[in-house]
């Protein structure tokens, strides 16, 4: 699954070139995020809703304007979803909230993407499980219990088919924080197919994560 997310930064024309080199990669799917900026975060230019990470290329930068800047208008997905069908590409996304998903039932999306921040959010869950479509839950940011958890609130809602995404919740992921052999375990736990959204540079990692059994990568 190659993850668009906000690299068209801006451009539908980029957005639509990025879909032809993803697919001239190999890749079998791809996903989008599909937000607005108010799904998100609350306008604001308080301390608590600025970035001051001085190390940051967006110090001094509000949440509510990065995410405006970094979202894929909604206008553009079915678009989007169309030339990824034409290139042989599944088109699906993360919604961030219940307008996001009714939105994406209406495109007809297959399946939807659960982000490491959301998957707590057993509101959320429970309303996308109750669409019928398959769901892929990245595990980043919630300990074994929040786990178990998650995925019992998706079963309880119908939903049984489910694939767990071992995530690292940095950008980027260093190698020595990706612990790929937690991959195993979480087959052994849960029982559902087990991939790895990959946040590390290059490509050594989703090897090494196929070579331990992931069944999906996410880059």
């Amino acid at each position: 699954i190659a993850e668009i997310s906000s690299n068209h930064r801006g451009s539908f024309e980029v957005a639509e070139r990025l879909l032809i080199e993803i697919a001239n990669a190999g890749a079998d799917a791809v996903k989008f995020q599909t937000f607005t900026p108010e799904s998100m975060t609350v306008k604001s230019t308080g301390a608590n809703f600025t970035i001051d990470d001085a190390n940051s290329p967006w110090r001094g930068r509000s949440l509510y304007g990065l995410y405006a800047e970094a979202q894929t208008p909604w206008a553009w997905l079915e678009d989007l979803f169309d030339v990824a069908k034409e290139n042989g590409l599944e088109p699906f996304s993360t919604p961030f909230d219940f307008r996001a998903v009714d939105f994406l039932e209406e495109l007809g999306v297959g399946r939807y993407k659960i982000a490491s921040f959301e998957n707590g959010d057993h509101e959320l869950l429970r309303y996308v499980a109750q669409t019928g479509k398959p769901v892929i839950l990245s595990l980043g940011m919630l300990s074994l219990k929040g786990i178990a958890e998650s995925v019992e609130c998706l079963e309880m809602a119908g939903c049984t088919d489910i694939t767990l995404l071992k995530c690292t919740s940095v950008y980027p992921a260093p190698p020595e924080q990706l612990n790929l052999q937690t991959i195993v375990d979480l087959r052994e736990r849960f029982g559902y197919p087990i991939g790895f959204s990959d946040h590390s540079v290059g490509v050594g990692a989703a090897i090494a994560s196929a070579a331990l059994g992931a069944e999906v990568i996410e880059k």
